[in-house]
């Protein structure tokens, strides 16, 4: 009886470990995805004007959003959705800004997503 208490404790603890792992992997990879910026700061970085905050913010809204969909779709389709949504977060922000913002825009956005592991 003791021995069969033991096994079902072990059990449990094994399963409990191993279902904790996964939450985990999951909150990592969520906070991953996770593109929501300090727009002040981003407006200093690229130096944009009153007209350009609210624009770039609506882009940048957008943006977010797709990236949390991206997050939640399964592993073969999430590496194109993110590709889909940088894509058109660019395309965007090209039409709204000027060379000298965008190619800082670039370097923003280049360096976040290296440093959050989705840029393959």
């Amino acid at each position: 009886m003791k021995r069969l208490f033991l096994t079902v404790v072990a059990a449990l603890t094994l399963t409990a470990t191993f279902a904790k792992d996964e939450k985990a992997n999951n909150v990592n990879n969520a906070n991953a995805y996770d593109m929501t910026v300090n727009m002040s700061r981003l407006s200093d970085a690229l130096k944009l004007t009153v007209d350009q905050v609210e624009s770039v913010a609506d882009v940048h809204r957008t943006f977010c959003g797709e990236m949390l969909i991206a997050s939640q779709a399964n592993e073969d389709d999430r590496d194109a959705l993110v590709k889909k949504a940088v894509n058109k977060d660019l395309k965007y922000m090209h039409y709204l800004l000027n060379d000298k913002q965008y190619r800082t825009y670039v370097m923003i956005l280049n360096t976040t997503l290296n440093n959050r592991g989705l840029n393959k």
